[in-house]
């Protein structure tokens, strides 16, 4: 009995420090994050609709470090979106006058700390 709630405080403990752990990291690279899916979004609509490449040959273009990044695409509207899930997501839309046009930004600003 004493050892299965010493097993069970100890699995207990270590959620809750990977919990604390990720929650802290997400939190000081939030930024990071939010600018590199805005630039994946980019890279991968350049790659898609002016290259004309497959969407799942894009990630050859990315820089080291954005392995988490997501991509999806919707074809009717050239629209490429990009997000590491439930932290970011950018999407970008391709205009053949324009190129490729960040969507407008309605979520909430991100206010860095200096």
């Amino acid at each position: 009995m004493n050892a299965r709630r010493l097993i069970l405080g100890s699995l207990l403990a270590m959620v809750l420090v990977v919990a604390g752990g990720s929650y802290a990291w997400v939190r000081g690279h939030r930024a990071q994050l939010e600018l590199g899916v805005g630039y994946a979004a980019r890279v991968a609509c350049g790659c898609r609709y002016v290259s004309g490449r497959p969407l799942g040959d894009c990630h050859k273009d990315f820089e080291p470090g954005m392995e988490p990044i997501r991509l999806s695409e919707d074809p009717a509207t050239r629209t490429v979106t990009a997000s590491v899930p439930l932290i970011a997501r950018r999407s970008v839309r391709y205009d053949p006058v324009l190129g490729c046009q960040p969507e407008r930004f309605t979520g909430t600003p991100l206010v860095v700390p200096h």
